[in-house]
């Protein structure tokens, strides 16, 4: 394989920004040079003024594949996913069918991979009611950690966890050190929103509200706390839990916690009602509530940010009746995690760096990865990016590469555009198009 120098006038390493040049070579960014090095022998390229950092990591991925591969699948999303600067992607146990809880369905997940993983994809297992003897067998098999829901899943094939059954594993994943990730609403049986108005999105909002985020919350620092196994909170949406996990933290307890882009861009008093492309579960709460994730992210009790990527079908997502009460909950960002979170984030002194440390260095540490990818760093992987942060475009249908043009963020004037995406050293993609497919490796520990 040939030496490629990338060089820019803004290249981001954990330390800063700076002019460099880069050497890749087998993969791999094998030296770090000043801007102006001598680079005989090695192909150059130039980007100028357009930042180099570490590709997207993104370790909260439905794929869905398979079993509703009409939802998604690994075509589409890792297409998507070279598009918007993510190299590596880890996948939920579900919505795939069957769901990841045994060693037997995750090798027929693998077994769809053949042909179509365009970035890195890695593998959360699941924790079921009854799949305890299931979770070293998983753990052999390669998954990353385990993933449980503690409400209903919106499938009825991945139940969600009781204490007990997380009992019953946490001190297995304590032992192997590797995370659970918890998706942490306690909810009560009420249908009684359902009775009003369907298309309101307030009623929604008021359905799921944050006491059951709390307590999940202090439900799994207890059991953190007692077990000593890693918890990894998903999706934050509540910020009356912001104290309670900065305490559990400062105690020392093996606790990270992610939020989603959405609950860091919209706020539930713009969204109107029906329009159901903003459903997700938990919900995206009121502006002063997203004011304090904004803080805690940015003093560090949220280590990172996530899309929860979970496409569906327009007819799943009821965009023609704009009920709420029965439209699938989930949003379709994958494409746009990057050009989203710095949209905002640059609007609240956030540099390149920080963008970097959220989207690339945290989650490579939840993955595992963080001896090898996430950083520019000699040694490291060479999953690198080309931005231009000053860019700006509109989201529009023709643009998205997922496989249905379902987003909350059509329409949207997004800041940072992806110019080169680099896979392994490799150039993967130049705006607009893929430029080599089927680059992608699996993702291990």
């Amino acid at each position: 394989m040939s030496t490629l120098a990338l060089r820019s006038q803004r290249v981001v390493m954990p330390d800063g920004e700076r002019a460099a040049t880069l050497l890749l070579e087998n993969g791999r960014i094998s030296a770090l040079l000043p801007h102006d090095a001598d680079v005989a022998g090695a192909e150059l390229l130039d980007v100028g003024t357009h930042a180099v950092l570490p590709g997207v990591i993104d370790p909260h991925v439905h794929i869905n594949e398979p079993g509703r591969t009409d939802w998604e699948g690994f075509d589409t999303a890792t297409r998507a996913a070279l598009a918007g600067g993510l190299t590596s992607l880890v996948d939920m146990p579900l919505n795939s069918a069957p769901v990841t809880t045994s060693v037997a369905n995750l090798e027929i997940k693998r077994a769809a991979t053949q042909g179509q993983l365009h970035c890195n994809v890695g593998f959360w297992g699941g924790v079921v009611p009854g799949n305890a003897a299931e979770i070293e067998p998983l753990i052999a098999a390669g998954v990353l950690g385990f993933k449980a829901f503690l409400t209903h899943s919106g499938i009825d094939d991945f139940p969600n966890a009781t204490e007990e059954d997380l009992r019953r594993v946490m001190p297995i994943l304590a032992r192997h050190k590797l995370p659970l990730l918890v998706h942490c609403e306690l909810s009560e049986d009420n249908d009684e929103w359902k009775k009003n108005d369907h298309r309101s999105y307030p009623n929604y909002l008021a359905s799921r509200p944050k006491k059951w985020e709390d307590e999940a919350i202090a439900m799994m620092i207890r059991l953190c706390e007692e077990t000593g196994c890693w918890v990894h909170i998903v999706h934050l949406s509540s910020a009356n839990s912001i104290a309670p996990i900065a305490a559990a933290k400062a105690r020392g307890l093996p606790l990270t916690v992610e939020t989603g882009q959405h609950y860091l861009y919209f706020n539930a008093e713009d969204i109107r009602d029906g329009q159901t492309q903003f459903k997700c579960a938990p919900p995206i709460r009121e502006k002063a509530n997203n004011d304090q994730l904004w803080a805690a992210l940015q003093r560090g009790v949220i280590d990172f940010v996530a899309t929860d990527h979970s496409p569906a079908p327009p007819d799943l997502k009821q965009m023609d009746s704009g009920d709420f009460t029965t439209a699938w909950g989930g949003i379709a960002s994958l494409q746009f995690a990057l050009p989203v979170l710095w949209t905002a984030a640059r609007q609240r002194g956030a540099s390149l760096n920080d963008l970097a440390k959220w989207l690339s260095e945290n989650p490579a540490k939840l993955a595992g990865q963080h001896q090898h990818k996430g950083k520019i760093a000699v040694g490291f992987d060479a999953d690198l990016l080309v931005l231009d942060p000053e860019k700006t475009f509109e989201v529009t249908a023709d643009l998205i590469r997922h496989k249905h043009k379902v987003s909350p963020y059509i329409c949207q004037e997004l800041a940072g555009v992806v110019e080169l995406t680099f896979l392994g050293g490799e150039q993967v993609y130049q705006r607009p198009n893929a430029l080599r497919l089927n680059h992608g490796n699996f993702l291990t520990r």
